[in-house]
């Protein structure tokens, strides 16, 4: 008579034999919000189009996206802080409308903030007031102050600030000081609340393309 421990190899290797090809295909991740492989990721899409996220090792993630209306994915931390946040990777958006970077929110007040590295067609701040700039990181960033009304956000539809640093030199890699944006940010009247996440964000508007990211904090 077969021993236990024999009779479960037998049975695992039956069950690998009888599974679905489709069961060995890597799954994407579905949209929300999560922890993985030590990194905190967020998913959000609007669903229109197809988006495809799929969380890496560490920090890593890669997506692809057609014909959606609005997506935003990445990983990161949460919650927020003043760290160095530094990224590499590839970003196949910038012949369409697609912003690379770090990207978090804070409550009371709530906040959605963005340090854009990198644009494609449309750049974010068109048609906001400029409140200042900064040098940081080898590059200058514009600062500017936008407000979306009854939109989707962190706490359902609101309405609230969203506070931005376009940096003019786009890059795909590099390391991010957020303390030095959230100081200026703070010098130009630009008050944030209490941190909830932060990612190195992937967004989509319109548009189809890909990236491949890796984030760490240094």
């Amino acid at each position: 008579m077969l021993g236990s421990s024999v009779l479960a190899a037998l049975a695992a290797l039956s069950g690998a034999a009888l599974a679905s090809p489709l069961d060995l295909i890597t799954r994407s991740t579905p949209a929300g919000t999560g922890t993985h492989d030590g990194f905190f990721y967020s998913f959000w899409t609007d669903g229109a189009g197809q988006v495809t996220y799929n969380n890496g090792p560490g920090g890593s993630y890669d997506v692809s996206w057609q014909n959606v209306g609005n997506f935003v994915a990445g990983k990161g931390w949460n919650p927020g802080a003043t760290r160095v946040v530094t990224y590499n990777g590839t970003w196949n958006g910038g012949s369409v409308n697609s912003y690379l970077s770090v990207y978090g929110w804070t409550r009371n007040p709530l906040i959605e903030y963005y340090v854009v590295e990198a644009f494609g067609t449309y750049n974010p701040s068109t048609g906001a007031g400029k409140l200042g700039e900064i040098e940081s990181d080898g590059g200058t960033y514009d600062i500017y102050r936008t407000q979306r009304v009854n939109q989707p956000s962190i706490d359902g539809t609101a309405t609230f600030y969203q506070f931005w640093s376009v940096r003019r030199q786009k890059r795909v890699g590099g390391s991010v000081t957020i303390k030095n944006h959230f100081d200026a940010w703070e010098k130009a009247g630009l008050r944030l609340g209490t941190h909830n996440y932060q990612i190195l964000a992937t967004e989509g508007y319109q548009s189809s393309g890909s990236a491949r990211i890796t984030v760490e904090q240094s």
